[in-house]
């Protein structure tokens, strides 16, 4: 993972942006003091991206809608499983 300073940051802007689309992670500091990260997007964004795009499902930036295939749970919730394992 590279460190960069704001000052740095500011002058090569677009070669770190570049530098995310290939994966690289990126902190950056101020004053020596580490204050932000830069990333690439996460593969779940992208996904829902394409989805939105492609008309599947309609996205307001909160929970994506239009998706078909729900997923239902049966039994305990996992919360109570997990405390009766603890016993």
């Amino acid at each position: 993972m590279k460190t960069v300073g704001i000052k740095e940051l500011k002058a090569k802007l677009s070669s770190y942006i570049n530098e995310t689309r290939t994966g690289q992670k990126i902190i950056i500091t101020d004053h020596g003091e580490e204050v932000a990260f830069i990333s690439p997007l996460s593969n779940e964004y992208q996904i829902i991206k394409l989805l939105e795009k492609s008309g599947k499902v309609q996205w307001s930036k909160g929970k994506p809608r239009g998706l078909d295939n729900r997923i239902t749970l049966e039994g305990e919730p996992l919360s109570v499983t997990i405390l009766e394992e603890r016993k």
